[in-house]
C-alpha cells in the first residue's frame, strides 16, 4: 500500500538549481521522519537532509546552506530544493521514511525509486 514516488531529477548545470519532490501515497508523511538519500556510483548512500514529525530538519554538512527540505501536508509531498550544484551532487536521489530521528539508510521502512540528479561542470 505504500508508494513514495520521487521526481524532479535531471541535468543541471553547476551552481545551478532543481527541486525534487517525494509524493507519498498509502502513510502520511508527517507521521515519519522523511529522508533524503543519495548513492553515487562506488560511493556509499548517505543521508542528504531530513524532515522530523514536528519539522525539525537536518543537513548533512556539504548541503548546508545551498540545500532546503521541506513538507507539504496538503499534497504529502516531501521537497528538496537543491540550489548552489556541484558535480559531486551528482547521484540517485531516494526518499525514505523512518519511524526513529535522524532517518537511517539502514533503518528506513519505505523507499522510492529513486531519481537520477546529473550536474555538469
Amino acid at each position: 500500500q505504500v508508494q513514495l514516488v520521487e521526481s524532479g531529477g535531471g541535468l543541471a548545470q553547476a551552481g545551478g538549481s532543481l527541486r525534487l519532490s517525494c509524493a507519498a501515497s498509502g502513510r502520511t508523511l508527517s507521521s515519519y521522519a522523511t529522508g533524503w538519500f543519495r548513492q553515487a556510483p562506488g560511493k556509499e548512500r548517505e543521508l542528504v537532509a531530513a524532515i522530523s514529525v514536528g519539522g525539525t530538519t537536518y543537513y548533512t554538512d556539504s548541503m548546508k546552506g545551498r540545500f532546503t527540505i521541506s513538507r507539504d501536508n496538503a499534497k504529502n509531498t516531501v521537497y528538496l530544493q537543491m540550489n548552489g550544484l556541484k558535480a559531486e551532487d551528482s547521484a540517485i536521489y531516494y526518499c525514505a521514511l523512518d519511524r526513529r530521528w535522524p532517518p537511517n539508510h539502514l533503518r528506513a521502512n519505505y523507499w522510492g525509486q529513486g531519481t537520477q540528479v546529473t550536474v555538469s561542470s
